[in-house]
């Protein structure tokens, strides 16, 4: 059974509709005692770094999430969900992270021509850097995926198993050892993206 951290911020039931799609037991909960029971861990987000990291602190659910990793549950954080993995955050100020992946999330905006658009909404095609991730046991190079966001993490090169390009490389999707993340979202990437959440599931 798959816990979908429920702490006011995310695309919750789509989520967890996709996964019922697939046939894949999930719950959507802010329960410690769900979540530790839980056989895989996923960290939903949207909107603004601060606020989010602020809300997951107050309900006691970092640590959670950070004891459930250190124990080797599998956990994966999806677009902000995958932001808040790293160390720290420059959103709009300097905001402290989970530190479950080392690296710092950045605004794209400074680095783009001004050509292009922030926040860069839309399917962009993957480069997959690491072949072995189980998580991406199902995608094959070039296959699009959709985005939505105006921060992107850097600072992460080891941990990098996919990107994209947007002017910039854009971190895709991270490892390190049992905590995934991807900043696009598979929920909103067909069945592209579906395969990406049975991949999960089976790890």
């Amino acid at each position: 059974m798959i816990a979908i951290i429920n702490y006011g911020v995310g695309n919750l039931f789509s989520l967890s509709g996709s996964l019922k799609r697939l046939g894949i037991e999930s719950v959507v909960t802010a329960d410690e005692n769900v979540i530790r029971n839980a056989d895989r861990i996923i960290l939903p987000g949207v909107g603004a770094f601060g606020d989010a990291a602020e809300k997951l602190r107050k309900s006691g659910l970092d640590k959670v999430i950070i004891d459930e990793a250190k124990k080797g549950k599998p956990l994966m954080g999806i677009c902000l969900g995958m932001q808040m993995l790293f160390e720290k955050s420059y959103e709009y100020g300097e905001h402290e992270g989970l530190g479950l992946i080392p690296g710092n999330v950045k605004p794209m905006k400074p680095l783009l021509d001004g050509k292009l658009k922030v926040p860069h909404i839309g399917w962009n095609s993957l480069q997959i850097k690491d072949k072995n991730d189980p998580l991406l046991k199902y995608i094959e190079e070039g296959d699009y995926v959709y985005y939505v966001h105006s921060f992107y993490a850097t600072d992460c090169d080891a941990w990098i198993s996919s990107t994209s390009e947007y002017g910039i490389t854009v971190t895709g999707s991270v490892r390190n050892g049992n905590v995934w993340g991807t900043q696009f979202h598979p929920e909103k990437s067909g069945e592209k993206g579906l395969l990406i959440l049975k991949a999960f599931s089976e790890i």
